[in-house]
């Protein structure tokens, strides 16, 4: 009898967009692989949806809140549906920026200093001595991001806005230069590491994500061997640290520079990595000998509950 697969995408945080074009990629691949999939735009019925559906599998292509906080885990949970990625207290505690960081630092994770505040206090004055980094302990694909560059005078006014949307509390880290750097895990076993080279920004913002062109991806990142392999290690420790499973990524700053620290630094791990064309698991799992169906499936045969 041929699987059913319920695709879990679009939902109802910020990042509903870039979630769509996740789980229509996915969707895709899964038809191509053999399986019978119904797409789920998943909204505050998606519990009844799920009842009368009776999938075999659901497939999570959800990010941002309520599809990667633990919310929807939870409920496939109840409904016991088995399902991918990670289950409610790793998707739980990833999704909560400093409590994930006090977590991996005491499982011996390296990760940048830093303290949670309000917005409207980071408005006030610096949160930190500049350069230091802003953004909201609870959302993703770096909305709501500031990097705070040395000799900024006020902190980003943009906090205050009436509209903000992206939570009252703030993650204020210190700022390391250096290479972004990033490594998924599947099952227990860490891929390759990609260094990402944003084409017109500081950083690896919304655009230089998902935007085409957006950014250079290298893969396999020119790091020295050693160096390679710690990253590695660590992203398979930060993984197992959190209680993750299936396929995550973790994120990473490294300062080689000539005269710089030298520090090597988990930033954080997403538990919903993207599945868009130019995401970044996909590619590092094609790298490993795995084409994108073939990512898709072993994420389905891996789902289960209890998770």
């Amino acid at each position: 009898m041929t699987t059913h697969v319920a695709v879990l995408m679009g939902g109802l945080s910020s990042e509903r967009e870039v979630s769509l074009h996740s789980g229509e990629a996915s969707a895709k691949a899964l038809e191509g692989e053999g399986f019978r999939v119904t797409r789920v735009d998943v909204g505050r019925d998606v519990a009844q949806i799920l009842s009368a559906l009776k999938p075999d599998v659901a497939f999570n292509a959800l990010h941002g809140r309520f599809g990667e906080d633990g919310c929807i885990q939870g409920i496939l949970e109840i409904l016991r549906i088995p399902y991918t990625h990670s289950g409610v207290l790793a998707s739980s505690l990833a999704m909560k920026k400093d409590i994930a960081k006090s977590v991996m630092a005491a499982a011996g994770v390296p990760v940048p200093a830093g303290r949670v505040l309000h917005r409207l206090e980071a408005v006030e004055k610096h949160a930190l001595e500049p350069p230091y980094v802003l953004k909201p302990v609870s959302e993703g694909s770096s909305f709501g991001v500031f990097i705070v560059k040395e000799g900024r005078s006020h902190p980003p006014q943009e906090l205050a806005a009436p509209d903000w949307a992206h939570g009252d509390f703030m993650l204020a880290e210190k700022f390391v230069d250096g290479r972004e750097l990033t490594c998924a895990v599947m099952g227990e076993r860490a891929l390759d590491v990609i260094e990402i080279l944003p084409v017109s920004e500081d950083f690896y913002g919304y655009d230089a994500k998902y935007a085409k062109g957006g950014s250079k991806h290298v893969l396999p990142a020119n790091l020295k061997q050693n160096i390679y392999q710690e990253v590695q290690e660590l992203a398979l420790e930060a993984h197992r640290a959190l209680g993750c499973r299936g396929v995550s990524r973790a994120d990473f700053r490294y300062d080689d520079r000539p005269g710089g620290t030298g520090e090597l630094v988990v930033l954080e791990v997403n538990t919903q990595p993207g599945m868009t064309e130019t995401s970044l698991v996909p590619e590092m799992a094609a790298y490993a000998g795995y084409s994108f169906g073939e990512l898709v499936k072993w994420m389905v045969e891996d789902a289960s509950c209890d998770r």
